[in-house]
């Protein structure tokens, strides 16, 4: 059957009503939670998991992709009016989206951030199609081997590849791994690190998790952070008619920006908040003024933007076709299929087609509606930016304890998951990225059993981790990975102490 053929069975499955319905309310709450700064996908989805066990498995996780891409869509509302950003991956709107709407010009941005974001995510929807059923044909050629050497590539590209401190990223994912070994072993059946509590030998929650580590957390740092109430000028949409100036300027960058974003979108552990960072350092390179960059250049808004959306499409490349995921939200996003049913990997595609089929054209509707959304909800979003932090964050604090409480109707989980949120906070406060953390926690496990299996079959063996090709050229990427880390902390390094050594020889000089 080809490609066509596979789209027309998975319209059929998409366009019922009730996938309608979830498609539509997923990607309406996704633009809300990106408008509001301070609350993101991750802790949404991680909200709406109790709630998805009493909702058809294809629904369900349509309805959690639309809030994720939906995030990305209204994360730069903020951004531009208020220069806060609704998500991380938003944060580079601010540097000319903020300038534009200082402007007056605040409009001009919001429609074409809503036009990047579009494109970036069909062209990024194009490349899932067509190159998803290829990757999930290489990856039946994988064993356990290839798969655990596949995972510590991803593990140790979110360590390196974040921003920060890559011996602050290597920390995360190692507590990462250490708290997805709470629990009972499932070889011997004997509980680790469960130090004697009962609720601990099931594990820890992925929910509360997640939830504590980037809601809790991100409400505390935003009620400390933020100290104004929003305000923003009114929008109409004459104002957010862009000129053909603008246009001309938008056209190139956007494409550059997709490409990027399909990139890195689909590497395991880097995500859309990398991608649009490249995509503005690129576009600053390409320009022939770099100097407007930060001034209300327009390509520095639609660049990034469209890079965001791309890879959060092309982030479920490596998800659905190896069960991998290419992001923080990919964990949780797998966390769902596995708790729905779901396996994803090499034979999903072949076992499952028209639900596979289902999402790629519940992705292209979901985006059709964001763009029909966005352009005249946009005064909408301003107005609930005026909402009072005060009266904000203690409503969502009460969802999320609500959502956690009702995955195993466990006080001990709100107990869990407020720790966890402090101790998110403090993690935020030394810069210690979480997102490395939750990749850790969730392919940890996975990455001990497929460990396990293949020294199994290879009688203790651990030569068939190089003596394999693919298992050897991922491990070779993962070291390749770690030296340029290491070198690049080397220059750096190097390069502030010369600077160092050059601001005190001048000082002695003047003296």
């Amino acid at each position: 059957m080809d490609i066509f053929a596979n789209l027309a069975a998975g319209f059929d499955a998409a366009v019922a009503p009730v996938t309608l319905l979830y498609c539509f309310i997923g990607v309406l709450l996704g633009t809300l939670v990106g408008v509001l700064p301070g609350i993101g996908a991750l802790a949404t989805i991680s909200l709406l998991l109790p709630i998805t066990y009493h909702i058809p498995p294809g629904a369900a996780i349509i309805m959690l992709a639309g809030v994720y891409y939906g995030a990305c869509y209204g994360g730069s509302t903020a951004s531009i009016l208020l220069n806060l950003p609704g998500t991380p991956s938003a944060a580079v709107a601010c540097l000319d989206g903020y300038p534009m709407a200082k402007q007056g010009r605040a409009g001009v941005a919001l429609f074409m951030t809503t036009i990047a974001s579009f494109v970036g995510a069909f062209i990024g929807l194009v490349i899932l199609a067509l190159f998803t059923p290829s990757i999930s044909e290489l990856g039946l050629k994988f064993g356990p081997a290839e798969y655990f050497s596949m995972m510590l590539l991803g593990l140790i590209a979110a360590s390196t590849l974040a921003s920060g401190s890559p011996a602050k990223g290597v920390s995360m994912v190692v507590l990462g791994l250490l708290l997805g070994m709470v629990g009972t072993d499932v070889n011997s059946g004997v509980p680790r690190f469960d130090f004697d509590i009962p609720e601990l030998m099931d594990g820890i929650n992925l929910v509360a998790l997640a939830m504590g580590v980037f809601g809790v957390s991100e409400v505390i740092a935003s009620i400390n952070n933020i100290r104004r109430e929003g305000k923003a000028e009114r929008i109409t949409m004459r104002s957010m008619m862009p000129t053909k100036e603008d246009w001309k300027r938008s056209i190139a960058p956007m494409l550059r920006g997709s490409g990027v974003g399909s990139f890195f979108g689909a590497l395991p552990g880097t995500g859309s908040s990398i991608a649009s960072f490249m995509s503005y350092a690129m576009e600053k390179k390409v320009a022939k003024d770099p100097d407007r960059f930060g001034k209300g250049a327009i390509e520095g808004v639609t660049a990034p933007e469209s890079a965001n959306n791309a890879a959060v499409q092309t982030a479920f490349v490596p998800t659905l076709s190896l069960g991998i995921p290419g992001d923080a939200v990919m964990a949780l996003m797998l966390g769902a299929l596995i708790i729905h049913g779901i396996q994803p990997g090499p034979l999903m595609i072949s076992e499952q087609p028209v639900l596979y089929w289902g999402l790629i054209v519940s992705f292209i509707i979901g985006n059709i509606m964001l763009l029909i959304l966005n352009i005249p909800l946009i005064g909408v979003w301003v107005s609930i930016l005026r909402i009072p932090y005060r009266v904000l964050y203690p409503a969502i604090l009460v969802f999320i304890s609500l959502g956690v409480y009702s995955v195993n109707n466990n006080t001990f989980d709100i107990v869990l998951v407020a720790i966890i949120g402090a101790i998110g906070y403090a993690m935020s406060v030394l810069r210690f990225e979480a997102a490395p953390l939750l990749l850790g926690f969730i392919l940890g496990p996975m990455m001990e059993e497929y460990l396990r299996r293949a020294l199994l079959l290879s009688r203790g063996d651990p030569m068939v981790f190089v003596e394999r090709p693919i298992s050897a050229t991922l491990l070779a990427c993962g070291v390749g990975l770690l030296v340029w880390s290491i070198w690049g902390v080397v220059k750096r390094t190097a390069r502030e102490r010369a600077e160092e050594d050059a601001g005190t020889s001048a000082a002695t000089q003047s003296t």
